[in-house]
C-alpha cells in the first residue's frame, strides 16, 4: 500500500482503518462476552438429557439404585433402560424426553450414555473396596444432586488419590492403583 498523496486520501484511509479497527474491537468484546456466558469444558452431552438433581436430588433416589455395581465390583456402571422403567412405566410417560426412554426400552435398544470419568487404562479403581470403607459418592463426583448435566468437579489424578490415601491411611503402595 502506498502512502496517501494528500490529505482527502489520508482522511478515507485513515476512516477506513478506524471502521475496521471499530469492527475488530467489537467482534473481540462479543467473543469475550460469549466465552464469559458459555463455559469451556461444558459437560459431555448425554442422548437423552438426564437430570441426576430431579432424580438424585429431589427425587433423593440413592446412588446405588441406579449404579449397583459400586457396592458389588470395581466399576459403577450404567442402568439399563429397564431400570428406568421401573418407574417411567408410569411416571411422566408423555415428556419428550421420556418417550425417548421409553422408545429405546420397547425397541430393545440400549442408550448409548457418554462417560464422564474416564481414566487412564493402566490405573485400576475398585468401587466397591471404596464404597465399603465408608466413602461418599460425592468424594469423588462432586455434589451430584445438584448438578441436571454430570460434570467432573475435581481432576481425578494421582495426587487427589495419594492425599486422600495419607488423610484415610490407606495404602501407598504403587500396585494398589497400578496393575
Amino acid at each position: 500500500m502506498t502512502a496517501p498523496a494528500n490529505h482527502h486520501e489520508l482522511r478515507a484511509h485513515g476512516g477506513l482503518g478506524g471502521v475496521l479497527t471499530a469492527a475488530a474491537l467489537l467482534t473481540m468484546a462479543c467473543a469475550a462476552a460469549f466465552c464469559a456466558y458459555w463455559p469451556f469444558g461444558l459437560p459431555p452431552a448425554q442422548p437423552i438429557p438426564f437430570s441426576h438433581r430431579v432424580h438424585a436430588g429431589i427425587k433423593q433416589i440413592g446412588c446405588f439404585f441406579c449404579h449397583e455395581g459400586a457396592r458389588t465390583g470395581a466399576r459403577a456402571g450404567v442402568p439399563p433402560v429397564s431400570r428406568c422403567m421401573l418407574c417411567h412405566e408410569r411416571v411422566a410417560v408423555t415428556h419428550p424426553q421420556i418417550r425417548r426412554v421409553r422408545q429405546h426400552y420397547f425397541q430393545n435398544q440400549p442408550i448409548d450414555w457418554v462417560k464422564v470419568t474416564v481414566l487412564p487404562e493402566f490405573v485400576y479403581f475398585d468401587h466397591q473396596m471404596h464404597v465399603q470403607y465408608g466413602l461418599d459418592c460425592g468424594w469423588c463426583h462432586g455434589d451430584v444432586k445438584s448438578m441436571d448435566r454430570i460434570e467432573l468437579k475435581y481432576e481425578l489424578l494421582m495426587g487427589f488419590c495419594v492425599d486422600c490415601h495419607r488423610r484415610s491411611g490407606a495404602t501407598h503402595d504403587c500396585l494398589a492403583c497400578h496393575r
